[in-house]
């Protein structure tokens, strides 16, 4: 074989790649549609993808991001299926929002190197932030804050791009730590269940609080272990004892709404414990304050366990000390009764209807709400012997392969191109 015949080859393999990279593409937003990673105790189809597809976290979301933006844009998926677009270029591409001439986009994209159209992309979006009234955003910011009937704190706001894209970046960062030490995007809202989904909306709200659980925490250096948690809950202990959901006795905020059950053993699991003795009403006693986890036990904990137990969960920070039997059912506070769980899947064993086992040889064994064993990882996949039947792409020739431009890039000229293939608001 010549040189040129196997950089030939190079390149027509390459396009075979991008047209099943697609194709993997376009399942992955179906799967993301049905919320099929929720069933498997996953935070988000980021997460999953992570976890049952080996990629890392960064990647994970960069992917399902692009997943979900494909179908908005027919004329670059069609491209893409063949092969004549690049997964970077395609990754580019969905980072322009309210494309009026598609075709055109596809074709500056075919006569750009992917470096040049990153750099389109960038200065087009520079132009499109320019061109927005900032003065005008900036005087109707605000932040209402508004407790419901229901004991629910109602959040709205409007924001300017820059507060904006900061509290974005936020909760984006908090989502990574939640998830993978390194995440976008949230937990299980107290009220969900195995059977109802979560709505990103609700994951949002879930990391917003984290993140003022950690403003809080940078006011309290060094708070620990059952310390945590700064709300004052009021608890009889017949309510948090026993298995029955309609348990009586009293599990609410102090000063405020009422507490599900499930949510007050949670926040039990790992707390400063302060036992009251009362008589109608009346306060008699109150006993000195004792923390669940000792400080040389919870040390113990960490060095065995290093983050969140529950499988392909690599979050490492913000863990909870969760007991396999709680202490209000009898259950021991020692090593082989506990395990580090991150706040979305403490909320899973709890609320969610997930269990976890302690298991002879050291380790946990964790089963979703209908008994399937998950493992901490999966299964190599089997490539698909059908082609047909799996809708494998069809191989594309050397003539399809993605062509490079290496002329000098017109920056001002493209940019103005793109202003008129994606025009900002009130152009």
């Amino acid at each position: 074989m010549t040189t040129e015949a196997l950089g030939d080859q190079i390149a027509a393999l390459a396009a075979d790649i991008e047209a099943a990279m697609c194709r993997w593409l376009e399942l992955v937003a179906e799967f993301d549609r049905r919320e099929g990673w929720f069933l498997e105790g996953c935070t988000s189809c980021a997460a999953w993808v992570a976890w049952r597809c080996g990629v890392g976290p960064t990647a994970a979301r960069e992917h399902v991001r692009v997943a979900r933006r494909l179908h908005e844009l027919p004329s670059v998926r069609a491209a893409f299926s063949r092969g004549e677009l690049s997964y970077s270029k395609v990754r580019a591409i969905t980072r322009v929002e309210d494309v009026e001439h598609e075709d055109e986009l596809v074709e500056l994209a075919r006569n750009a190197t992917a470096a040049q159209l990153e750099r389109i992309v960038r200065s087009y979006r520079s132009a499109v932030l320019a061109e927005s009234d900032a003065a005008r955003v900036l005087e109707q910011r605000f932040l209402a804050l508004e407790w419901q009937d229901d004991g629910s704190l109602r959040v709205r706001g409007r924001l300017p791009a820059d507060q904006g894209a900061l509290l974005m970046k936020a909760v984006e960062l908090v989502a990574e730590q939640l998830r993978a030490d390194a995440c976008e995007e949230d937990a299980i809202p107290e009220s969900a269940s195995a059977e109802a989904p979560v709505p990103a909306r609700a994951r949002h709200a879930d990391a917003l609080a984290v993140l003022a659980d950690q403003a809080l925490a940078a006011q309290q250096h060094g708070r620990t272990g059952g310390d945590r948690v700064q709300l004052v809950v009021r608890v009889d202990a017949d309510a948090l004892a026993g298995d029955a959901d309609d348990a009586a006795g009293c599990c609410e905020l102090d000063g405020g709404p009422p507490l599900a059950r499930a949510t007050t053993r949670r926040l039990a699991c790992d707390a400063s414990v302060v036992r009251m003795v009362e008589r109608d009403g009346e306060p008699l006693s109150v006993g000195r304050k004792t923390r669940s986890i000792p400080p040389a036990l919870r040390r113990a904990l960490r060095a065995r366990d290093g983050g969140c137990r529950f499988p392909g969960c690599a979050h490492d920070r913000f863990v909870d000390a969760h007991h396999i039997e709680h202490w209000a059912d009898g259950g021991a506070t020692e090593l082989k009764n506990l395990v580090h769980l991150c706040t979305h899947h403490h909320r899973l064993l709890h609320e969610g209807g997930f269990t976890v086992r302690a298991e002879a040889h050291g380790g946990f064994s964790f089963r979703t709400p209908d008994g399937r064993l998950l493992r901490d990882v999966p299964r190599a996949p089997r490539r698909a012997r059908d082609r047909d039947a799996c809708a494998t792409p069809r191989r594309a020739s050397a003539e399809t392969r993605i062509q490079l431009r290496r002329d000098r890039l017109d920056l001002d000229l493209a940019t103005g191109a793109m202003l008129w293939i994606a025009p900002p608001d009130g152009a």
